[in-house]
C-alpha cells in the first residue's frame, strides 16, 4: 500500500478535513516515542529566538498594534518570504519529507469565515499581548499571566470544534 495517495482514495472524513487545511500531510509511519524529542528541541530553539527577537515581548506587539514601529511587520513579513520561497522550492524540486514521503499542496478557496477568523485572532492577539505560537516562550520567561491566555486559546479551539459544523465556511 502506497504510503502518498490522492484524495480521491482517501476515506470521506479525511476528505472534509482536507477542505479546511492548507496543507494535509498524514504520516502513516511509526516511530518510538522518544523520536518526539526533535520536536522538542526544534521548539526550544524557536523559543529563544522568540525572546531574543523580543516577539514574545508585550511592549513590541502593542507597539505593533499602534503602528507605533516596524519591527513585527519586519519578522512577520520576512517569515512570509521565507514560507513563499519554501514552497516554490518544495513544489519545484519535488522534495519530500526527511522519510521520503511526497508533500502535497490543496487548493483552498476563499470564504467569509476567514475574515471573521482573523478579525477574532487579531483582537484576541492585540488583547492579550500573544498569539499562540510565543505563548509557551512567554510562560517560560516568568509571565505566568500568560496562562490565562494559554487556556483561552484551547477553550477557544475546543469550542470552535464543538461548533464548526453549524460555522459560516
Amino acid at each position: 500500500m502506497s504510503v502518498t495517495k490522492t484524495i480521491q482514495q482517501e476515506p470521506v472524513e479525511y476528505q472534509e478535513r482536507a477542505l479546511d487545511a492548507v496543507c494535509v500531510n498524514e504520516s502513516h509511519l511509526t516511530h518510538p516515542w522518544w523520536y518526539n524529542f526533535k520536536y522538542l528541541a526544534v521548539g526550544l530553539v524557536f523559543g529563544v529566538v522568540f525572546v531574543k527577537a523580543e516577539i514574545i515581548s508585550w511592549y513590541r506587539i502593542q507597539e505593533m498594534f499602534r503602528l507605533e514601529s516596524f519591527h513585527m511587520y519586519g519578522i512577520i513579513g520576512s517569515a512570509i518570504v521565507v514560507g513563499a520561497i519554501s514552497i516554490f522550492i518544495i513544489k519545484r524540486f519535488n522534495i519530500k519529507t526527511i522519510y521520503g514521503e511526497e508533500v502535497e499542496f490543496h487548493p483552498k478557496t476563499f470564504n467569509k469565515g476567514q475574515v471573521i477568523g482573523g478579525l477574532l485572532f487579531g483582537l484576541g492577539w492585540a488583547m492579550t499581548g500573544a498569539c499562540p505560537g510565543p505563548l509557551f516562550a512567554q510562560i517560560g520567561t516568568g509571565a505566568t499571566v500568560i496562562i490565562a491566555s494559554l487556556l483561552s486559546a484551547l477553550a477557544g479551539t475546543w469550542l470552535y470544534g464543538y461548533f464548526r459544523d453549524k460555522l459560516p465556511h
